[in-house]
């Protein structure tokens, strides 16, 4: 099955859209099909017969906050295959690269077995990859899971817990895969966690940063896709509040960009007046002597820049992005 043409074209059709990088060969994910064209006969004849040995992969770092007996032959030559760092080959002795693709797989694999002891023992829980929450009905209930359940993974799978980031606690006061949860008129709601919002927002400050030369439209135009996909990702989120927040924090950073672009008093007054305000007003506002990051967020370029301006700039905002995704049958 792994061998078949349509799960070869999805694996294919999936490197493309993400235009893989080049591995030790250097190969760029343009030549691909050009190279299976010619060498696929010969490769699926080496897989077949069990004697294709991949050679070393690429080390990429990558930060983190906090079957049949031919197939496990070829995850294991995989698994063994050297890492390239710097120019030079290094054996691995143990585990496999992080953000590889074998690293989710194999994950589900071994962690199999705990999903059928817990299901075994009557327990609700929620699982991905090697991220795991359990839910029981008491703190006590808790202390005697996680030290059986600590003991299940240590002794029959042989793997060591990390105590440094399990706990047992609320549900509200944790996060899972960037999610919390929060409790609303007696019910559980999904919400983005604390640690993700901070976590995006200090991943946005550098493209809502002023750049010489570049316009408002450009960075609009930078920053979107970014917008787009994290809604996307969080778009089961019930709490609106803390992303209509963040949608007006980016908002006042692009007006501060505006605000240190104009630069000299009769700029801003003159565009504030271009942009709807009184000429009073606007000469005022100008001339007031507080900070760019005060003018940003003051009344005065709230009223000439509000959301609406945003929205003619094609911003993408995240609440809206959300409320249209969940609307979707």
């Amino acid at each position: 099955q792994v061998l078949e043409r349509p799960n070869l074209m999805r694996a294919y059709q999936r490197v493309v859209s993400n235009k893989g990088a080049a591995g030790v060969d250097q190969m760029p994910v343009t030549a691909l099909k050009g190279h299976l064209q010619q060498h696929w006969p010969t490769l699926r004849e080496r897989l077949l017969a069990g004697d294709y040995h991949p050679q070393p992969v690429r080390r990429a770092s990558i930060p983190k906050p906090q079957g049949g007996e031919r197939i496990l032959t070829l995850i294991r030559r995989y698994l063994r295959a050297g890492m390239l760092s710097g120019g030079l080959v290094s054996p691995r002795r143990e585990g496999t690269p992080q953000g590889g693709p074998l690293s989710p797989l194999l994950s589900n694999v071994l962690l199999t077995e705990l999903d059928r002891e817990l299901e075994r023992r009557g327990h609700r829980f929620c699982r991905y990859a090697d991220d795991c929450n359990i839910y029981v009905r008491s703190e006590r209930a808790g202390q005697r899971v996680m030290a059986s359940i600590t003991h299940f993974l240590e002794t029959r799978l042989r793997l060591k817990v990390n105590t440094t980031k399990s706990a047992v606690d609320r549900p509200w006061r944790r996060s899972f895969l960037g999610y919390s949860v929060s409790w609303h008129k007696r019910q559980v709601r999904l919400r983005v966690a604390p640690k993700s919002l901070k976590a995006f927002m200090a991943k946005l400050r550098p493209l809502l940063k002023r750049s010489r030369g570049q316009s408002l439209t450009t960075t609009i135009r930078n920053l979107n896709p970014v917008l787009r996909g994290w809604a996307n990702y969080y778009r089961l989120t019930a709490s609106k509040r803390s992303v209509e927040a963040l949608d007006g924090w980016i908002r006042r950073r692009l007006r501060l960009i505006l605000w240190q672009q104009w630069k000299r008093t009769r700029t801003r007054a003159r565009n504030l007046v271009r942009l709807g305000l009184t000429e009073i007003r606007a000469w005022r506002s100008a001339t007031n002597g507080r900070g760019p990051w005060w003018n940003s967020g003051a009344s005065h370029m709230n009223a000439a820049l509000p959301k609406r301006v945003f929205h003619g700039l094609s911003l993408v905002s995240l609440l809206d992005t959300m409320t249209r995704l969940q609307s979707r049958p």
